[in-house]
C-alpha cells in the first residue's frame, strides 16, 4: 500500500513526464518545420538529436531520483523499525538494571542484618565456650571424688572432656551434652546404694577380694577375708580414698547382708567421713 509522500512524487513525475513530452514534440515539431523551410539543413538535425538527448538524460534523472526517494522511504522506515526495536531493548535493560539495583540494596540490607547476626552469635559462642570450660573444669574435679565404679560408669563420656584450653574437634552442643551426661549419671548414683564385688589392694600389697557398699558417692565401705579386712572410703581433695577400719567389719557385714535380703532391715551405725581434717566420726 503506497504512502501518500509516495503517490505525490509519481504524480509529479508524471506531469513532468508529459510536460517533458509535450515539450520534444512541439520542439521537434518546429525542428521539422524550420528543416522543411530551410531545405532540411543538417544544423536543424543536430539540434532535435541535442534535444532529444537532454530529454533522455532529464527522464533517466528523475527516474533515478524517483528510485532514490522510494529506496529512502524503505531505508527510513527500516531504520525507524530497528530504532523501536532498540529503544525496546534499552527500556528492557533499564528496567532490569533497576531491578538488580533494588536487589543490590536488598542483599546490602541481608548482609547487613546477617553480619550483625553473626556479631551476636560469635558473642554468644564466646560465652558459652567459656561457661562449658569452667562445667567441664568442675566435672572434671567431681569425677576425682567419684568412687571407682562410678568413674568406670561414666567414663565413655568423661574421655570426651578436653584438658584444660587443649584444641578439640567437638562442638558446643556435644560438649555440653557429654557434661549433662556425666552430671545426670552422678546424680542417679547419688541416690542408690550399691553394692559390688571388688578387688583391693591391702597395706602389705597384697589383693584381697572383697564386698564394698556405696552410700550415693560419698561415703563407701568393704569388708572380707571372712571379717578379717575392712575399710570405709569417701571422696575429697585427694580424690577417693580407702581407709582401713578394721573394727567396722561386723557393722558392714550386717548391712550387706540386709541389702541382698539376707537379714531383716534395721539401723546400723557406720563410721562418716566429711572432707575436712580430723572429721572422722564412728
Amino acid at each position: 500500500m503506497m504512502s501518500k509522500t509516495q503517490n505525490e512524487t509519481r504524480a509529479a513525475t508524471a506531469a513532468m513526464i508529459g510536460w517533458a513530452g509535450r515539450c520534444a514534440i512541439l520542439c521537434l515539431a518546429m525542428g521539422l518545420g524550420l528543416g522543411a523551410a530551410q531545405g532540411a539543413e543538417p544544423a536543424g538535425d543536430a539540434a532535435v538529436q541535442q534535444t532529444r538527448a537532454s530529454l533522455e538524460k532529464w527522464v533517466q534523472t528523475n527516474r533515478a531520483i524517483a528510485a532514490e526517494k522510494r529506496r529512502l522511504v524503505e531505508t527510513t522506515a527500516m531504520l525507524e523499525k530497528r530504532i523501536d526495536l532498540v529503544q525496546g531493548e534499552i527500556d528492557e535493560l533499564r528496567a532490569k538494571t533497576r531491578e538488580a539495583d533494588q536487589a543490590l540494596a536488598e542483599i546490602d540490607v541481608e548482609r547487613a542484618e546477617l553480619a550483625e547476626e553473626n556479631d551476636t552469635l560469635k558473642a554468644t559462642t564466646a560465652t558459652l565456650t567459656e561457661a562449658v570450660r569452667h562445667l567441664e573444669a568442675r566435672t572434671q574435679a567431681l569425677l576425682a571424688r567419684l568412687p571407682a565404679p562410678v568413674r568406670d560408669h561414666v567414663r565413655p563420656l568423661s574421655q570426651q572432656i578436653p584438658e584444660a584450653l587443649a584444641e578439640t574437634r567437638l562442638s558446643l552442643s556435644q560438649r555440653f551434652v557429654s557434661v549433662l551426661g556425666i552430671l545426670d549419671a552422678v546424680n542417679k548414683a547419688h541416690r542408690q546404694i550399691s553394692v559390688t564385688p571388688e578387688v583391693h589392694t591391702l597395706a602389705d600389697g597384697s589383693a584381697v577380694e572383697v564386698t564394698a557398699v556405696y552410700v550415693g558417692i560419698a561415703q563407701g565401705y568393704y569388708t572380707g577375708a571372712k571379717g578379717t579386712v575392712a575399710g570405709q572410703g569417701s571422696g575429697g581433695t585427694q580424690g577417693w580414698v580407702w581407709r582401713p577400719m578394721p573394727v567396722a567389719a561386723e557393722a558392714v557385714a550386717q548391712v550387706i547382708a540386709i541389702l541382698n535380703n539376707e537379714q531383716v532391715a534395721r539401723f546400723v551405725p557406720l563410721p562418716l567421713t566429711i572432707d575436712y581434717p580430723g572429721s572422722v566420726t564412728p
